[in-house]
């Protein structure tokens, strides 16, 4: 199997589970060795850009039978400074690959990574794969939207290409620019700021998922005989609001802080609650998340010391 952005939060979890189930990675990444997480676990390491269409025309595809397509910009904030930026990576890291495997005839089943925030949030929950997709989101997101229709137009031509649809997944790892990261490092910080943070609005309610939940489900749509379909959500099927998080992490840390409301961090059309629906893939494949919130917050917090 060949993991792009295999040096990322996911693709290091990702090749840990490959291992175990005893596949033969091969990892891609644009820095100049894998990180030290993944020693022992990669076949073969290859440098590439993905952007450069000279550099993944030579990557070795013969003999793949799995693609999974991780790389590419996921920091939503991120993208609002540099939407041109966001579209061309998200889009162009798939279909540069995919256009080398057209070239050459090579059919693998590629799974390509979108994101749950496709999904117009206005609208009956939880949400499913046939639920509306947005028409108007984050810069993120709608380069996400142009990725998923650049890929059905390779799936149109006959390539073996299987969308999904991740929700907010958290876990042992993940660095700053998401939600569980960033409570914490202000907790950290907090000790020296008069115990005292700032947050936006915490009532929000979102659908959070172990990553290593996540990759058994993308781990099991590579080993899948057959599949159904063309996408597929993963996602816990519930939500949980920030503050129970926050809850969660200060009885984890052992911290007493005051916790106060920035307003610049508040978003003034912010929806209230978003959750998405698993039933495809626990009908197909038998997957369903199984790694309580509490624990994954409890292995997230012993890795940063």
């Amino acid at each position: 199997m060949l993991v792009t952005g295999v040096n990322g939060f996911v693709g290091k979890h990702l090749a840990r589970e490959l291992k175990e189930q005893g596949d033969e990675i091969i990892g891609v990444g644009r820095e100049d060795r894998p990180s030290s997480e993944l020693k022992g676990l990669l076949a073969d390491y290859y440098i590439c850009d993905l952007m450069d269409q000279a550099a993944v025309a030579k990557l070795p595809l013969e003999g793949v039978n799995v693609v999974i397509s991780l790389a590419g910009l996921a920091r939503v904030g991120d993208s609002f400074a540099e939407p041109e930026k966001y579209k061309a990576v998200n889009v162009g890291v798939l279909t540069n690959l995919l256009a080398v495997l057209a070239d050459r005839e090579l059919k693998p089943r590629v799974i390509a990574i979108s994101t749950g925030t496709v999904y117009d949030p206005n609208q009956r929950l939880p949400l499913d794969e046939e639920s509306k997709l947005v028409k108007n989101g984050s810069p993120y997101t709608l380069s996400k939207i142009a990725m998923e229709q650049a890929a059905q137009e390779f799936r149109n031509k006959g390539q073996n290409i299987v969308i999904v649809r991740p929700f907010n997944h958290i876990g042992p790892g993940q660095e700053e620019g998401f939600l569980v990261p960033d409570l914490f490092a202000k907790l950290k910080a907090a000790k020296d700021s008069g115990n005292v943070i700032k947050v936006g609005n915490l009532a929000t309610k979102r659908d959070y998922t172990d990553v290593r939940d996540v990759v058994k489900a993308y781990a099991s749509l590579a080993h899948a005989r057959g599949l159904i379909h063309a996408v597929y959500n993963v996602c816990s099927g519930k939500s949980v609001a920030g503050k129970e998080i926050l809850g969660l992490l200060l009885q984890l840390t052992s911290l007493e802080v005051k916790v106060e409301t920035d307003t610049s961090l508040l978003r003034p059309n912010d929806i209230l609650d978003i959750y998405g629906s698993y039933q495809r893939l626990q009908a197909e494949i038998d997957w369903q998340p199984q790694i309580p919130l509490r624990k994954t917050l409890e292995d997230f917090v012993k890795t940063r010391g």
